[in-house]
């Protein structure tokens, strides 16, 4: 038994369906399970409600061998605490209490860099981390940078205006990765489970690319032209309070921006294991394209 927790977020979902493609029985655990499709519900065990909840999680990892975690967003929390460690804190109580061998998360770069501790998201992200491996459980936290698909929430801008914004600057090379590479990675781990300890697995995607690189292949692939406009971080965090994010959401996002904008994604050496196949061009391809177009 595999546990798969945001079966329906862009991570767990395909990991969720890889798993199922691969013969796995899996328990899923979502707060409305009418969210699931028909066809994949139905051959999932499906335990309704929170995994921040001490009864739900008590009762999802009850027999499972290894559990997805990926916290889910919360864009009025009060506090980061509440997203990362806090939330997961039921969580953790629970791999003990109901034996489960092996834990898969997803994270952040930046661990022992000297930013890590000013980086919003990425330091409640690592905190969380830490929490976990406190626990014994065998663990890994597959770090990653930013994703391809955060482009997503700009199909419309791309669209209509021709451009994308980001509080960077339009040189800075850096890693960026699929969430598909990162759902492989976390079947292979959740699947395989001779690894021991804890530790964290590094996801980087093929290349690193500046936003003036991801414009140039963005006009290529959508066939019309993408321009990059860089944003001041003070209009940045604006925007997100305008959408009504709550203060300590739109500051960590701010504060996680303003981190990789200073480099915190180089620190780790690009090697053949944590560099992943799908190329900027193909995401652009097989899941921008089909979003802007449409």
């Amino acid at each position: 038994m595999i546990v798969v927790t945001t079966p329906t977020g862009a991570i767990g979902s395909q990991v969720l369906a890889k798993l199922l493609d691969l013969g796995e029985t899996v328990r899923v655990v979502v707060r409305d399970p009418g969210r699931i499709p028909p066809e994949i519900r139905e051959r999932v065990d499906v335990v309704a409600g929170s995994h921040g909840d001490a009864v739900v999680v008590n009762r999802a990892f009850e027999g499972a061998r290894a559990v997805f975690w990926l916290p889910p967003p919360d864009m009025h929390a009060r506090d980061l605490d509440d997203v990362y460690a806090g939330f997961a804190r039921p969580a953790c109580e629970a791999f003990a209490r109901c034996g489960v061998g092996h834990v898969v998360g997803v994270s952040a770069l930046g661990r022992g860099t000297p930013l890590a501790q000013q980086a919003g998201f990425v330091t409640a992200s690592l905190a969380m981390d830490d929490l976990i491996a406190s626990t014994g459980v065998a663990f890994r936290a597959l770090v990653m940078p930013s994703f391809m698909d955060n482009l997503l929430r700009q199909a419309a801008s791309l669209r209509e205006r021709g451009e994308f914004y980001l509080p960077a600057p339009g040189d800075l090379k850096a890693p960026i990765c699929a969430t598909g590479d990162i759902a492989d990675r976390a079947v292979t781990l959740l699947r395989d489970r001779a690894w021991t300890g804890q530790g964290e697995q590094p996801v980087l995607g093929p290349e690193d690319l500046s936003p003036n690189d991801l414009a140039r292949i963005m006009s290529d692939a959508l066939g019309r032209p993408i321009a990059f406009r860089e944003v001041a971080l003070d209009d940045f965090r604006a925007t997100l309070a305008r959408r009504g994010l709550s203060p300590a959401i739109a500051d960590g996002y701010a504060a996680m921006m303003a981190a990789k904008a200073e480099g915190l994604d180089n620190f780790v050496a690009r090697t053949p294991e944590n560099t992943t196949p799908t190329t900027f061009r193909q995401w652009c391809t097989d899941v921008l394209k089909p979003t802007v177009d449409g």
